[in-house]
């Protein structure tokens, strides 16, 4: 129950005063007023006070001053816990104040701090599944499940995954998540769960075959989505059903490039993006809690700010090696150009993603990076002969294929992806 403190009932009254105005309060006077009747009326005030504090952090005055935003949501998470159990909204609320708090956290460089507050939200989203509060065991789970794979932490970071994607379908008509799904194959993979990582992709498969079926996917989707399963496929010596799986494509492209999409779309690169990253993770350092890297798998949207930032820094260094390679390759072709191809398919898929969220001019800069990836693997092919090259060649032509479908130029990609086709015989 609410009840009442010995605290300054003059204050208490400027603050019940300052409500009830007829003015829109700014958000530094709400938590100024919510801070005094907090002590008097817990139950009232105290989910009031957590989204003020939250809110007075993203106001333009702190934009420079992470300092402060640290402090008012750390103070948000410490009124956040203090909610009484039996507010039906202490779980929604608690998850997204801690929420932000982590997120400040870990653009701070303070993983580890920002880590415990990640296992807590999945807690809370434990404790208010069981008592009613949120509908789904896995509430709260979705943070966690980055942060293990960024920590390198893997298989934690698959079983996490796991119970968020049979939580979206328990209870109901099955309905399989792309984002979910492909998260937690990304995990299985890299933590050298093939066969399960084929499994759980399989079902996305087959699931996004249903929506095109439906209606609520587009061509482009499953388009990218079948391509990298059939690189699964492929490695993992299934080429019979690698070759099904590039069929399919291929009639995919040839309906593109004589109507297009069977309906408009609005922006979907964060599906071709997501699993171009996804290929091109095994070329990167493996990730460890002293060196963490990105969660391939999940969008780019949902990997930390620390991370971002490490990730798009080195797209500086990869260019400068990239450069220096050239240089020797053109000395000395044949020493260089694989080492040339491996640098250059990392920055290939660093400035997608980087690309990804770039609004104006998004995909014209990435044209040439692509380009040249089919170049040097030409060139490759005409040093080394058609056999050793041939690997490379495939590879290079289904990026731009893709990248083609990303930027609409349907007819293109169409082309790229039958020489795919005729090299693989």
């Amino acid at each position: 129950m609410d009840h009442s403190k010995d605290v300054d009932q003059d204050a208490v009254m400027r603050a019940r005063t300052m409500l009830l105005g007829s003015g829109r309060l700014s958000p530094a006077r709400q938590v100024e007023a919510y801070r005094v009747l907090a002590e008097v009326s817990p139950l009232t005030y105290l989910p009031k006070l957590a989204e003020a504090l939250v809110s007075y952090g993203y106001t333009p005055e702190f934009r420079d001053r992470p300092d402060v935003r640290l402090a008012l949501r750390a103070e948000a998470a410490a009124t956040a816990r203090r909610i009484d159990a039996s507010d039906p909204n202490r779980t929604e609320l608690l998850v997204r104040v801690l929420d932000a708090c982590q997120g400040e956290l870990y653009e701070a460089g303070r993983r580890a701090e920002g880590f415990a507050l990640c296992e807590e939200m999945a807690e809370t989203g434990r404790w208010g599944f069981e008592r009613g509060q949120v509908s789904s065991p896995a509430y709260g789970h979705g943070r966690l499940a980055v942060v293990l794979a960024e920590d390198g932490r893997h298989w934690e970071a698959a079983e996490v995954c796991g119970t968020i994607a049979r939580a979206q379908r328990s209870g109901g008509p099955k309905e399989v998540s792309f984002w979910d799904m492909a998260e937690w194959a990304a995990a299985l993979e890299a933590a050298g769960r093939d066969d399960a990582a084929l499994e759980v992709f399989a079902e996305l498969v087959d699931a996004t075959r249903e929506e095109l079926d439906a209606g609520s996917t587009s061509m482009a989707i499953l388009t990218w989505t079948l391509v990298h399963h059939a690189r699964m496929l492929e490695a993992a010596c299934r080429r019979a059903e690698a070759r099904g799986a590039r069929k399919e494509v291929l009639a995919l492209l040839t309906e593109l490039a004589e109507t297009g999409e069977r309906k408009s779309w609005s922006n979907i690169l964060s599906w071709w993006v997501t699993l171009f990253a996804m290929s091109g993770r095994s070329a990167e350092p493996a990730a460890s809690p002293a060196r963490p890297a990105p969660a391939f798998g999940s969008a780019y949207l949902h990997w930390s700010p620390d991370t971002k930032e490490a990730y798009f820094d080195g797209l500086a260094t990869l260019a400068q090696e990239a450069a220096t390679l050239s240089e020797a390759a053109d000395a000395a072709p044949h020493q260089y150009i694989a080492e040339q191809i491996a640098v250059h398919g990392r920055l290939s898929v660093r400035s997608a993603v980087y690309w990804e969220n770039r609004t104006c001019r998004r995909l014209e800069p990435l044209r040439s990076i692509f380009d040249e990836g089919v170049a040097l693997a030409r060139r490759l092919a005409d040093l080394a002969g058609p056999e050793r090259g041939r690997e490379a060649l495939v590879g290079a032509l289904t990026d731009r294929s893709m990248f083609l479908v990303a930027a609409k130029q349907y007819g293109e990609a169409y082309d790229d992806y039958v020489q795919v086709i005729a090299l693989l015989g």
